[in-house]
């Protein structure tokens, strides 16, 4: 058994900014662990550009930005070990992994930081009827197909789905060629940027149908079809609002989940909507010395934002192998009236420093106040214009704020003419 101070599962944007951020704050001890043959996980398939306009001032390409921190990993002469897949995570931190050089063998880290990402939502959760034809993909694998194989799914396409990566794909599979007949959301929003939304359907006219689902796909070998149906409130398929649609192909971009297998086998308490770890402010969850950053925690709009995530993680880590310890002085933080999740779970109030609260709304509000609340005292409040689930919302709470917090803190959002 090989013993290290830090293992970072995963060599994602997340993995790879969390483990220069550590190495940066005084743990030189760091290995990054990556299943693929190369670092920079989603990033290497994303060749459009939009990425690092907030963190490095400049548009670059999914490679790109990659490329910026596996030099920095490089220069600091982390170890990362490529084509490594982790079987198991003990709650004693302990890492069972496999390669085609060491075989099956393990690591005892005194710190771990789960970089995980997330994965795509397959076709079989939603139950739509129809045989098994070819056609059908996720939009991140036909997206991988495109990039990075140069191969075509198809020449005519319905997208399911208005996530951001459906919405790119469909600016994709338009600039190769193909014709893309609609995207179609059963939600009354979409789940994608707005930048998203003007950029790869607007601007190539492609139609959005919101309150609306595939009810149906057609065709025997190949994909011939699918109907579209609009939906009530209920989500349920109202007759008579079919739509046909002859195509040969179908993309499913119908949400994102957190990769958390190996955090479920450690023991690690989950939150139930975000599906990622329960952590304090410092991204550490319950079980000491393990912390979660990225995707993997919670689904970031723009990898900026992941890599912020993963320098807090990384220089936590950091602290907790240079002895620093959370006490058992915690509120805990939940969501309340028209918010979706809030995040960190916990706060470490004997930590006297400033918080800053992620939550994503229940849907789309205009001329809203977002509110944290304790017992019967507002903490911080914000007004916005508009707040809508396809973007993360933030809030800073002081440390005053936080001193003053009784048990629980609950982040809501209130309507014009509420109280």
């Amino acid at each position: 058994m090989m013993e290290r101070d830090l293992v970072i599962i995963g060599g994602g944007p997340a993995g790879l900014a969390a483990a220069v951020s550590a190495y940066d704050n005084g743990a030189k001890d760091v290995v990054i662990i990556e299943r693929d043959e190369r670092l920079g996980g989603i990033l290497n398939q994303c060749i459009h550009n939009g990425f690092g306009l907030t963190r490095f001032k400049e548009s670059l390409s999914g490679p790109e930005y990659a490329a910026r921190f596996i030099e920095l990993v490089r220069q600091r002469e982390i170890t990362v070990m490529l084509k490594t897949t982790v079987l198991d995570l003990s709650a004693d931190k302990t890492v069972t992994a496999i390669n085609e050089e060491n075989g099956v063998f393990t690591l005892k880290a005194k710190a771990i930081i789960l970089a995980m990402g997330c994965r795509e939502r397959s076709r079989g959760a939603l139950n739509i009827a129809g045989t098994r034809p070819a056609g059908i993909y996720s939009a991140g694998t036909a997206q991988k197909y495109v990039n990075i194989k140069g191969y075509m799914p198809g020449k005519r396409v319905v997208i399911l789905g208005s996530g951001d990566i459906g919405l790119i794909m469909a600016r994709r599979m338009t600039l190769e060629g193909a014709k893309v007949l609609a995207v179609c959301e059963i939600m009354p929003y979409s789940s994608g940027l707005k930048r998203n939304i003007v950029q790869c359907l607007d601007d190539f006219g492609i139609p959005l149908y919101l309150n609306h689902t595939i009810t149906k796909i057609e065709g025997e070998k190949r994909v011939t079809g699918v109907v579209v149906s609009k939906v009530d409130e209920n989500k349920k398929p109202i007759a008579g609002t079919e739509m046909h649609f002859d195509c040969d192909t179908v993309l499913f971009s119908v949400g994102l989940i957190p990769e958390n297998e190996l955090t479920k086998n450690a023991g690690i308490k989950l939150s139930p909507r975000t599906r990622g770890a329960c952590v304090y402010q410092n991204r550490e969850t319950q079980i000491e010395g393990v912390f979660a950053c990225g995707n993997v925690l919670q689904v970031h709009d723009l990898v900026d934002f992941v890599s912020e995530e993963a320098e807090l993680a990384g220089a936590s880590a950091a602290a907790y192998l240079n002895g620093k310890r959370r006490t058992d002085n915690a509120v805990i933080v939940e969501n309340g009236k028209n918010v979706g999740y809030a995040l960190p779970q916990m706060i470490d109030r004997s930590v006297n420093e400033n918080v800053k609260l992620f939550f994503r709304v229940t849907g789309t509000f205009k001329d809203c106040t977002i509110i944290a609340r304790s017992d019967d005292k507002i903490l911080a409040k914000r007004k916005k214009k508009i707040a809508v689930p396809g973007e993360m919302e933030t809030m800073l709470l002081t440390a005053e704020a936080v001193a003053e917090a009784g048990e629980k803190i609950e982040v809501y959002l209130e309507t014009c003419g509420e109280n």
